[in-house]
């Protein structure tokens, strides 16, 4: 598929197959709400688990949600054509998440009290997931080689735009108490840890054993065999799980598997480059 089928829009590319100018319109026009809580990813960061988490932080482990509703509808993107569908089934406190950068978010997001969730993950090991997702999505273009997809990646060239420029955006948002900040690793590391920090950010209070819980269901081999969460219900002709999954291998560090001594030489010296005299510190080495 070549690029003249992605939507161009404020200089970031994205797929026909889930937006359209209606629903990029929609998104600038979303009336937010005080209790809505949105997860903000970069593309390939950890937004389906997020998707997963959310209904059950929110609703104190019920797992009717997770188990009846494709992930999608449950929790759907802010951009995507979806939410004009079923925003109006959306129980509040609704949640959604977003690929977003910050500058992108309707002008109700910023009067509203709504909480933000971003979570980031090693810039390596997400472009290695994005390399094997564009073979097997086909509504995005053929990723080429892991050296050419890494050029386009470093460039900005692939859903979304840069990934320092997302990270930059959301950091220096300064929305204060209504951010928080959490990495993949920190999920995968220790789930139950992470759920506490994501309840208490929402004021959820939840009990040891409704962590446990909302852990279990939530860990990659859970998702993994539940149709409502997996993909599998998208057919064939625009995900081909025969190619690679979609729940591939849910791990860290798998970057060290696929990048050459000069690849991550180059790799590095871009992102370092373009993360220069920024404040915050990157919760990762990139060696």
């Amino acid at each position: 598929m070549s690029s003249h089928e992605y939507i161009h829009y404020h200089g970031l590319l994205l797929p026909h197959a889930a937006h359209s100018t209606e629903s990029l319109e929609y998104a600038q026009n979303f009336s937010v709400e005080d209790t809505d809580v949105f997860a903000v990813t970069y593309p390939k960061s950890g937004t389906i688990w997020m998707q997963e988490i959310l209904p059950l932080v929110l609703n104190g482990g019920d797992l009717t949600p997770v188990h009846t509703i494709p992930n999608w509808d449950r929790v759907p993107w802010l951009e995507e054509k979806r939410l004009m569908e079923v925003v109006d089934k959306l129980v509040s406190p609704r949640a959604l998440v977003t690929h977003f950068p910050f500058n992108l978010m309707p002008p109700s997001f910023c009067t509203s009290k709504a909480k933000v969730i971003n979570v980031m993950r090693n810039p390596k090991d997400l472009m290695v997931s994005s390399y094997y997702f564009h073979q097997m999505a086909s509504f995005l273009e053929d990723p080429g080689t892991f050296d050419e997809f890494m050029d386009k990646f470093l460039e900005g060239k692939v859903l979304f735009g840069k990934w320092t420029d997302h990270v930059k955006s959301w950091k220096h948002s300064e929305l204060g108490d209504r951010i928080t900040y959490i990495t993949y690793e920190e999920m995968v590391q220790d789930l139950p840890a992470a759920l506490r920090h994501i309840s208490d950010f929402l004021g959820r209070n939840l009990s040891e054993e409704v962590i446990q819980k909302i852990a279990e269901h939530c860990s990659f081999k859970t998702m993994k065999a539940n149709n409502m969460s997996n993909f599998s219900l998208v057919p064939k002709v625009y995900m081909d799980n025969d190619k690679s999954h979609f729940f591939r291998k849910g791990i860290t560090g798998d970057w060290k598997n696929h990048f050459s001594t000069e690849q991550l030489a180059r790799f590095t010296s871009v992102i370092r480059k373009e993360l220069e005299g920024e404040s915050f510190p990157l919760p990762w080495s990139l060696d």
